[in-house]
């Protein structure tokens, strides 16, 4: 099960562990296993962990007063879910991470994460190109959001994510390109 998570390291870094790495890495994240809907996190809560996913789907979302879902995040295997500012900065989340489908997922404190830093280099050089990523997808999905039409970023998302088309239903896809499940069923309709 760490196996995947050693080539995820490899792909990002270039860098091969070494024996002591891989048992130090292997030492540090807790396996875990949710059923679907089972939650890793629900608002108000701290973050204490963040997952790598090995096997399965989640997803992160908030509820507004209206009780409709707001969703921030669809992952599936080989990424990573949490809420980072909770994770951070020890605060409350606003948000809930739940699985889509049955998971199993790697997951590392805060300070396990720090004490890798030191030990490990080639997750330390993992994270920084994750952060920069990250950076670059948010800004890109937040140009998408007050740039774009719902059109455009559907054909976005095809590009860029096919695979959740497969993996969540219409309506998560929906909540996540911030528009309704008949305008994404419209534009669906247009494409075919």
């Amino acid at each position: 099960m760490h196996e995947a998570l050693f080539n995820y390291i490899f792909r990002y870094t270039g860098l091969q562990l070494s024996e002591t790495e891989m048992e130090l890495v292997t030492s540090a994240f807790t396996f875990k296993k949710l059923r679907k809907k089972q939650y890793l996190l629900q608002e108000g809560e701290i973050c204490k962990y963040f997952a790598f996913i090995v096997q399965g789907a989640m997803r992160q979302y908030s509820v507004d007063e209206k009780g409709v879902e707001h969703i921030l995040q669809l992952a599936i295997e080989n990424w990573w879910i949490g809420d980072r500012e909770s994770y951070l900065m020890l605060t409350p989340t606003p948000y809930n991470i739940d699985a889509w489908e049955d998971s199993e997922l790697l997951l590392i404190t805060r300070a396990d994460l720090l004490n890798l830093f030191d030990q490990v280099p080639a997750i330390s050089q993992m994270t920084r190109q994750m952060d920069d990523k990250n950076s670059f997808a948010t800004q890109r999905r937040l140009k998408a959001t007050i740039s774009y039409s719902a059109e455009k970023r559907y054909q976005d998302f095809l590009t860029t994510h096919p695979d959740f088309l497969q993996r969540f239903p219409q309506h998560q896809i929906a909540s996540y390109l911030g528009i309704t499940k008949e305008t994404l069923s419209r534009i669906r309709k247009q494409t075919i």
